[in-house]
């Protein structure tokens, strides 16, 4: 608000600084007309040229502090946005593609800025120039003037029927804005299986017809922001040529003395009222046209949050980490129910963990325990505190969490580890890197510690990357510890590896494990089997083989009668 107070005082004065151009050129065609007063020329000289010297000052002094103003409102505006991002629970990012918040975030917010900007410049220096400019009119000729002002109405009803084509170019360009954004997404993730499959031309199809239909639409817009032009051109030039010809005929009579000042005064002041005049038809096509981006932009910041902290949120203590499902039932938004009425306990400080076939609920499991969706019922509890009632910084705290699509942000290995904790030294990171057992193979890197591992670890190796993720997790020093098929992809060296350097990060820790392979938690101290949402069978792999359930299945598929060590 203080920049645009500043940027209207300026507008102000260069409202008043144009209609004083207009007003001087009386006293300037009659100081000319007598040469000889020359104490009177000066001082029309000196009036003239203060006027333009404040013009330019209100100029400058407008355009920095509205050019000020909205750029704080973009970058106030991104913020909040990405604020409400990160707010959201990963529910909310299953239903809405990134391309789409791209768009909103980048385009939304200069949409907001490019309205304010046109109705404070619409509203303020145009409005009260043309206001200006006006009232030198009528006073020095207000006959002419009300002739010369039959024009607007006509301008408006132009002006009117083109808007009802701007909405619905603007909000299909909007689309096929984040068709682009969405195609090069796609692009670079999926680079592989383009030139695998020989996608290249259907994937510049898909682009250059987003491209023509962005390029299509943007040339409608122009057409229609262009067509004020010519249409205020039209009008204005004969309206201009209409009031010349009538005063040179001195069509309204002799009732009023008319001296050549005046009339110049008036000629003036209707040439400068065209600009502002033209300027302000186009406002209302322009705000139309950012408005669609403005929609988008509240659409994204009114939508409620998927996950909710609790009003007054209690905070995790030094508890063991002991983790229960209390009769907990989850569904997704398809109404697909994936876990049914589990109860189940994870003990602190050991090792449980989860197996079973593919889709039985066990992923869920841990985004659940991260509190990345709440149960549709029943209660998942860490240390006699509902999730729901513990504050998210608390419950981040407590946990550190490993996956089998091990995400890097592309920046050093350095800054990768310390994510797990922001305010560790360059020491204690390396002493995590040597847990994880990457520090041998960080050592060998360009610039060791220091080099970049590109976008998502494009230039590591899986087990690599898995190492650095361990490392991090390390690092964090959380009580609790989630893997999820941390080891699936690897080969046997780079697993031998990471499960070693697991074997350090489990120790004392609340550990929940999913594996696939059975052999990498046959030590665990409870297995559970999961099938169908449902616990089926717990207890160690011994008994549990023992027993001759779906677990025996499971283990004889693998394993293929090998004898298991007790």
């Amino acid at each position: 608000m203080p920049l645009y107070a500043v940027s209207v005082a300026a507008m102000v004065l260069v409202a008043a600084m144009t209609s004083a151009t207009a007003w001087a050129m009386k006293d300037i065609v009659d100081a000319m007309t007598n040469p000889n007063d020359r104490a009177r020329v000066f001082a029309v000289a000196a009036m003239v040229a203060a006027i333009f010297f404040l013009k330019g000052v209100g100029s400058y002094v407008q355009d920095v502090a509205l050019s000020r103003a909205g750029n704080r409102i973009v970058a106030t505006q991104q913020r909040r946005l990405y604020g409400k991002l990160l707010r959201q629970g990963v529910a909310f990012f299953n239903i809405n593609e990134s391309s789409d918040l791209l768009t909103r975030l980048t385009q939304s917010a200069q949409s907001a800025r490019m309205i304010i900007d046109i109705l404070v410049t619409s509203a303020v220096r145009d409005t009260l120039s043309l206001i200006g400019l006006i009232a030198v009119m009528l006073y020095q000729q207000p006959t002419l003037t009300v002739v010369s002002l039959l024009i607007g109405p006509v301008a408006l009803l132009g002006v009117r029927l083109i808007l009802k084509k701007v909405r619905a170019i603007m909000e299909m360009e909007m689309k096929s804005l984040a068709e682009i954004i969405k195609v090069i997404q796609e692009t670079s993730a999926g680079i592989l299986v383009i030139k695998a499959f020989a996608l290249e031309d259907r994937m510049a199809a898909r682009m250059n017809d987003a491209v023509r239909q962005v390029e299509k639409r943007s040339n409608s817009i122009s057409r229609l922001e262009s067509i004020t032009s010519p249409l205020m051109d039209t009008l204005s030039g004969l309206a201009i040529a209409g009031v010349v010809a009538l005063s040179a005929v001195n069509f309204f009579g002799h009732d009023r003395q008319t001296s050549a000042g005046q009339l110049m005064s008036f000629v003036t002041a209707l040439l400068m009222a065209y600009e502002p005049a033209k300027r302000l038809s186009r406002t209302r096509v322009a705000i139309e046209a950012n408005l669609v981006g403005v929609r988008m932009m509240f659409g994204l910041l009114d939508q409620p949050e998927t996950l909710v902290e609790a009003k007054a949120p209690a905070h995790l203590g030094e508890g063991r980490g002991k983790v229960e499902f209390r009769d907990v039932q989850f569904r997704y938004r398809d109404d697909r129910t994936v876990l049914d009425h589990l109860s189940l306990t994870f003990e602190g400080g050991k090792t449980t963990a989860l197996v079973g076939p593919s889709g039985g609920g066990k992923s869920t499991i841990l985004t659940l325990v991260l509190r990345l969706y709440d149960p549709t019922y029943g209660q998942v509890v860490i240390d006699g505190i509902d999730l729901k009632d513990c504050s998210f910084a608390s419950l981040r705290d407590h946990i550190s969490f490993v996956g089998q699509g091990t995400f890097l942000f592309s920046a050093s290995v350095l800054d990768n580890i310390r994510f797990g904790r922001p305010d560790a030294t360059d020491e204690q990171v390396m002493e995590a890197a040597k847990a994880a057992n990457a520090h041998e193979f960080i050592e060998k890197l360009p610039m060791g510690y220091h080099t970049a591992v590109g976008e998502n670890g494009a230039f590591l190796s899986g087990g690599q990357k898995q190492r650095l993720a361990i490392a991090r997790a390390v690092l964090k020093d959380a009580p609790i510890l989630l893997l999820d098929e941390a080891t699936s992809a690897l080969d046997s060296r780079s697993e031998g590896l990471v499960q070693e350097a697991i074997a350090h990060l489990t120790k004392g820790r609340t550990t929940i494990v999913i594996a696939h392979r059975l052999s990498t938690v046959l030590n665990a101290d409870k297995i559970c089997v999961i099938q169908d949402g449902r616990l089926v069978e717990e207890g160690t792999a011994g008994e549990l083989v023992a027993r001759g359930g779906l677990f025996k299945q499971l283990y004889d598929q693998q394993f293929r009668g090998a004898s298991l060590a007790h």
